[in-house]
């Protein structure tokens, strides 16, 4: 399973570990991901997402609705 958020499409990135003596040899950055439920009111329902840790802060501060709906008009769900 790839590791990416499915509401924002967030995915790892790829850059350098970068020594002291400026040597570069390639890394790469998860995204923090976690398992979370969430309640949906409108249709009396709990779905599990697996979302980056910003993505809940996001869920937190805008609501599970407006979210999805973001995230269909994007593309990112059906």
């Amino acid at each position: 399973m790839s590791r990416v958020c499915d509401l924002t499409g967030k995915r790892a990135m790829v850059g350098n570990n970068v020594s002291h003596a400026m040597n570069k040899t390639k890394r790469k950055f998860s995204v923090n991901l976690v398992k979370k439920r969430f309640y949906l009111p409108e249709e009396d329902r709990w779905i599990t997402l697996r979302v980056a840790a910003s993505t809940v802060k996001t869920i937190n501060k805008n609501g599970i609705a407006a979210v999805l709906k973001k995230a269909q008009a994007q593309g990112f769900i059906k």
